[in-house]
């Protein structure tokens, strides 16, 4: 960081403000922030327009599926990608493409010329677009931030994105109520844009502005196998995946198919709404807590928070009060914030940086390929052997998943780099502003 005459300093102390002080990880908060306010916004915009058009389930399902298996599917090319050139600059040039395809979106929702045929292949580019970009979004902080203050960093960015989709869903909503669908997914197209700016204007030591030159050499397909070689070579890595696919599978079919079916039957959709804003609330103040806590054995801690998981599966199919389901809501979304800012520290302390992002990519494709087949699978099971058994057979999977996590010894044992009195206290890192 620097001030107006542009001479370095250097940010001192680990509180939980720390990175702030780094003017580049506030370019890079702030571009994902915007992103993700319009990105609360885009869905509830792009589903009244689906079905504006059709009135068709179905086909919102299809404009909604085929984003994000083009998601699933670049995932890996995007990891690739994001260790060979500038990060940054791939986060630019992704979110002016997906900039652009929004805005083609919107213009086609707004003048009445849309198809959803036009839509589906809008809808798989930006999650093409998407994927080239996310695993240099996460893989890049420690380009940014030095390790004594990365868990505060971390914490930070996931506060910031909690907050705004707290402030983008209900936005949201007025806006395709006032306006229409099309103007929704116009601020969104115009929310890219501005990130687009913000990335831009990041500034990257000079180590990190340019690819190895060993993965210049080496072809794109040789990257993913060294990625993959780093992925299954870290035990406790590969357990954590592995465990979070089966977690993920039973949230998505429990909170988004069977929730809502049984809020329609006990406490109403209105209520509904305020179980989800309970938990991204929990969120909030899960990160807020994320940032100071101090522990040798961080991803231990975060993975058994994990367990918080079953208390609003297991009420919603036992018992689900209004209150009951607030206060599992709640302590669920505290405790998934505990692993997820444990998960992104950890990774970042224990993989080298140049081949960071790639193992980010694999860590996101076993995470969402759980998604859609939780969603999918959840109606038909529902069918077979009632909701609440569903349910509670959820909340089962969720506590098996964690145990057999925390069984490993790997997981269990992980040590955290805690900052030392000398870094706490003394300069950490230079870093220019931009």
């Amino acid at each position: 960081m620097s001030d107006a005459s542009g001479s370095s300093t250097r940010p001192r102390g680990t509180g939980a403000l720390a990175p702030l002080r780094l003017v580049p990880f506030r370019f890079l908060l702030a571009g994902r922030a915007i992103n993700a306010l319009g990105n609360a916004i885009a869905p509830i915009a792009l589903a009244f327009a689906v079905l504006d058009l059709t009135g068709s389930p179905s086909d919102l399902g299809l404009v909604v599926g085929v984003r994000m298996l083009a998601n699933v599917v670049f995932l890996l090319f995007g990891g690739a990608l994001a260790d060979r050139v500038p990060k940054h600059l791939l986060m630019v040039g992704a979110s002016v493409a997906a900039a652009i395809t929004q805005a083609a979106v919107a213009a086609l929702v707004l003048s009445g010329t849309a198809t959803v045929a036009l839509l589906i292949a809008l809808s798989a580019a930006n999650g093409m677009v998407s994927a080239l970009a996310m695993p240099a979004s996460a893989a890049i902080v420690p380009q940014l931030v030095p390790a004594d203050i990365r868990q505060q960093a971390n914490a930070l960015n996931r506060l910031f994105l909690s907050g705004a989709v707290i402030i983008g869903a209900p936005v949201g909503g007025v806006i395709v109520a006032t306006a229409g669908p099309g103007w929704g997914i116009a601020i969104d197209a115009a929310a890219f844009a501005i990130s687009a700016v913000a990335f831009a204007l990041i500034s990257l030591p000079s180590a990190g502005t340019a690819p190895v030159a060993a993965a210049a050499r080496s072809s794109i397909f040789t990257d993913l196998r060294t990625g993959w070689t780093e992925f299954r070579s870290r035990t406790w890595l590969w357990v954590v995946v592995a465990g979070f696919a089966v977690i993920n599978a039973a949230i998505s079919g429990g909170m988004s198919v069977l929730g809502p079916v049984v809020a329609d039957d006990t406490v109403g959709r209105r209520a509904w709404g305020l179980v989800l804003a309970a938990q991204t609330v929990g969120m909030v103040l899960g990160a807020v807590f994320a940032m100071r806590l101090r522990v040798s054995r961080l991803l231990f801690v975060g993975v058994l928070c994990t367990a918080l998981e079953v208390l609003p599966m297991l009420t919603l199919g036992v018992m689900p009060h209004l209150g009951l389901l607030l206060g599992a809501a709640f302590l669920a979304g505290l405790g998934i914030e505990q692993f997820a800012v444990a998960w992104e520290t950890t990774m970042q302390e224990h993989i080298p940086t140049d081949r960071l992002a790639r193992v980010y990519s694999y860590d996101m494709v076993g995470s969402f390929v759980a998604i859609p087949i939780g969603q999918v699978a959840a109606g038909p099971i529902a069918e077979a052997v009632g909701v609440e058994a569903t349910l509670v057979g959820a909340a089962a999977l969720i506590g098996l998943s964690v145990t057999g996590m925390l069984s490993s010894g790997a997981v269990r044992n992980l040590r955290h780099r805690l900052p030392t009195s000398a870094e706490a206290d003394g300069p950490t890192m230079e870093q220019s502003s931009a």
